[in-house]
């Protein structure tokens, strides 16, 4: 055994491994756990996904049973039948009340998307006196219950002899909705202010710039706006049974309501006809979900990186 160099201090072993940095996991137990984890997770929103898609699916294969199979928890009906779709349309005017329900929605989805378009670009392009204030003051209405301005509304609209038609169910958005003005003005806030300030100068009027510069770059957020007031609309009960009375303007919730009264456990228990029904109705919406499903999936994922 040679001895130590002359000039020299030998180390202890058992200090040069407390010296040493701690060994680094392996890269294949990093990709492991990430596998699992990704697993995990996959694993979670397809229980999810189940979960909120079995109605649905219930629903559905419930319209093609006939009565006493209605219940029995099949998703594949063992009789199949189309049967209930043409007593439905023998019994109720579906076809007139999805007609009805088409031109109420596109009108109350045009008139708020419109109209709060034009609230939200005022509070977050120009620069006022008591701008903060008059916008929480807008912010502040989302605190009152719609049960509050019911009867008002009522006698405002029984004043003007519209009670029984169709324009108390969408004239109401002419005004705007704060918690549109509040989604927008997030929008119109996080657009940059030099397209404006040079259209300006090359003399744009103030209505060019919102329609001609503003409107086409926030598309998406003016989508997801029509898309929930057009499902807010569309699924609408109350506003129906306040000022509806004719089952020749009934909308779907109300023409909804009148077939699981006559057809529903306070009728005569033709429960296939009321799932029927219910299919009918849902699908429009569907669809018009599925047709805007990029712009609302836009529209929600840069609500939260605006502003």
């Amino acid at each position: 055994m040679s001895a130590p160099v002359a000039g020299t201090t030998a180390v202890p072993a058992a200090a040069a491994s407390a010296t040493m940095p701690p060994p680094r996991p392996a890269r294949g137990d990093g990709r492991r756990r990430r596998r699992w984890l990704r697993a995990g997770v996959v694993t979670a929103l397809v229980a999810l996904a189940v979960v909120f898609v079995y109605p649905l699916v219930w629903l559905l294969s419930a319209s093609f049973k006939p009565r006493a199979e209605v219940f029995d928890n099949r998703l594949v009906p063992a009789n199949p039948t189309l049967q209930n779709y043409l007593t439905v349309w023998e019994s109720a005017p579906l076809a007139l009340w999805l007609g009805n329900t088409l031109v109420v929605t596109a009108l109350a989805a045009t008139a708020a998307t419109v109209t709060s378009a034009l609230v939200a670009w005022g509070f977050a392009h120009y620069r006022f006196r008591a701008r903060g204030p008059l916008f929480g003051l807008v912010l502040a209405t989302m605190m009152l219950p719609g049960a509050v301005t019911l009867i008002p509304t009522f006698l405002i609209w029984n004043q003007l002899g519209l009670v029984g038609t169709h324009v108390p169910l969408w004239a109401g958005n002419l005004f705007a909705s704060a918690f549109y003005v509040f989604l927008l003005r997030q929008f119109f806030l996080g657009l940059p202010r030099e397209p404006f300030e040079a259209a300006r100068l090359d003399g744009a009027s103030e209505w060019t710039l919102f329609w001609r510069i503003a409107v086409p770059l926030c598309r998406p957020a003016l989508v997801l706006t029509f898309l929930f007031e057009a499902q807010a609309s569309w699924t609408d009960l109350m506003r129906p049974l306040v000022y509806l009375q004719d089952s020749s303007t009934f909308t779907v919730p109300r023409g909804l309501k009148a077939v699981v009264d006559q057809f529903g456990p306070g009728g005569e228990s033709q429960w296939e006809v009321v799932v029927t029904a219910s299919v009918i109705t849902t699908v429009p919406m569907i669809l018009l979900f599925f047709a805007g499903q990029r712009y609302f999936v836009q529209g929600i994922s840069t609500t939260g990186s605006k502003g």
